[in-house]
């Protein structure tokens, strides 16, 4: 996106890094893709032509084909904006904050759309399991303390995210953005308790790969072996 709207240059490597995690991340996806299909089923009759039928059912990939659709479109829009503020952070100085303010703000008319679904998962979160702060002593239902608790790490990690690019290229924004998304398919792996196959490793050795190739570990690396070879002797 920086080539095509900004006209940058960037050296061979940064091509190369950005080609293997994207192609770890896909083969990530993939693999757990396959895995999402027969695990949709694990409560059915396996004897049952119905049930079956229903973890290999078409209409699951055209819809998982869609939510990988909508989400790459996503990340390009993300990588858009990026830029966006990376030229705007240069017209106008560097202001996170006022960014981040305006960006939620100018959004919450949105909302409306889906007052209707808001005020009922409201009255779920009401009759949900009561909890007992420590602290405060107080019982509040347990899933208003969920959502408190995603509100605090959602703000921590959107914060950071606009810091972020006040001070380092888009491309690098986007590299963090799209790495942190890789690590929510690996922890759901984990968490979920799904096989991690022989093609989750290779695609996370590419993003490894990928990821110490763009931040130059390699190369440095590389160079210092080479300065102490070629260090003159005493």
């Amino acid at each position: 996106m920086g080539v095509i709207v900004l006209k940058k240059k960037y050296t061979i490597d940064k091509y190369i890094s950005v080609v293997m995690i994207t192609l770890g991340i896909i083969i990530c996806t993939l693999a757990s893709s396959n895995q999402k299909s027969k695990a949709a089923c694990r409560d059915c009759d396996p004897n049952s032509p119905v049930d079956g039928e229903q973890a290999e059912d078409p209409a699951y990939f055209f819809w998982w084909i869609i939510g990988i659709a909508l989400l790459t479109f996503a990340l390009l829009l993300s990588a858009r904006m990026g830029i966006y503020q990376e030229t705007l952070y240069k017209t106008h100085g560097k202001h996170p904050d006022e960014a981040l303010y305006y960006t939620h703000l100018y959004s919450l008319p949105g909302f409306i759309l889906y007052s209707t679904s808001i005020w009922e998962h409201v009255s779920i979160a009401n009759n949900s399991e009561l909890y007992k702060v420590p602290v405060l002593e107080i019982i509040v239902p347990l899933l208003w303390v969920f959502l408190l608790l995603n509100v605090l790490t959602q703000y921590l990690c959107i914060s950071s995210v606009y810091i972020l690019t006040t001070e380092c290229a888009s491309l690098t924004v986007t590299l963090v953005i799209t790495l942190r998304k890789f690590m929510s398919l690996i922890i759901s792996i984990v968490y979920f308790q799904n096989p991690f196959t022989v093609y989750h490793w290779f695609g996370t050795l590419l993003v490894f790969l990928g990821t110490l190739i763009f931040t130059e570990v390699i190369s440095t690396s590389k160079n210092q072996a080479l300065l102490l070879i070629n260090k003159p002797r005493k």
